[in-house]
């Protein structure tokens, strides 16, 4: 056998040793899997950002649909209100944007008559005036021991005269209380959710107010709303 000299070994193992060449075909295929696959992220990433937007439009669109038919159902709603009663016509202005709730219950109960032939209860002058089917005195319980106490009222409080209200106190339908203050009433929220305010006919609820009352301030003489007609405009 035929010895190797130690200079062909010496040789051998450093080729042996040197790192193996990489073809043009390899790196060509290298790189075109990295852009296929940076491709690939980027497509991905474009097609879930455009569905959440596509998303988020939609349910603004469908938030925004609601409150167009909410305002239009709310716009198609009657906003005034005229009391036919035995002293004359009085006309009333409805908040139904502050009080839609109470709004909407008095609406419903002036399409079921509720209110023809309700009487006015209570009388106190300076102060409120009372319809209802009950005599009791409910919210105005307290108010008449202040009927002399506000007689003379600064007119520069909060609350207004002339605006309409019912009873806070949860009752049924057939006991809702109608309220029309006849003076600024400091405690009016305390008593009161206010849904309407008097535009026309200040002077027939004056004309109530004069009436004649016992000691109760309960009118000694029947006089009541005959009907109620409802109005979108006037």
């Amino acid at each position: 056998m035929a010895r190797i000299k130690p200079q062909a070994l010496l040789q051998q193992s450093k080729r042996k040793k040197g790192p193996a060449r990489i073809s043009l075909t390899t790196i060509i295929m290298l790189t075109l899997i990295v852009v296929l696959i940076l491709f690939f992220v980027y497509a991905t990433y474009r097609h879930w950002t455009q569905r959440s937007r596509i998303h988020i439009e939609n349910r603004e669109s469908v938030i925004e649909g609601d409150n167009s038919f909410m305002d239009s159902k709310k716009s198609d709603l009657p906003g005034y209100a005229i009391l036919d009663t035995a002293k004359g016509f009085i006309t009333v202005e409805l908040f139904k944007d502050s009080s839609p709730e109470v709004v909407d219950q008095f609406l419903d109960l002036c399409q079921r008559g509720h209110f023809n032939g309700m009487l006015f209860r209570h009388v106190i002058k300076h102060y409120v005036i009372q319809a209802g089917d009950s005599d009791k005195l409910g919210a105005v319980e307290d108010w008449t021991l202040k009927g002399k106490q506000y007689s003379q009222l600064d007119t520069s409080l909060k609350h207004e005269a002339f605006m309409l209200g019912t009873s806070k106190v949860k009752h049924d339908k057939k006991e809702f209380e109608l309220f029309i203050t006849t003076a600024p009433i400091p405690d009016l929220n305390e008593k009161l959710i206010v849904f309407g305010k008097v535009i026309k006919g200040e002077d027939i609820v004056q004309e109530i107010e004069e009436v004649d009352t016992d000691e109760h301030y309960r009118p000694k003489s029947s006089i009541g709303i005959r009907s109620v007609n409802l109005k979108q405009s006037i």
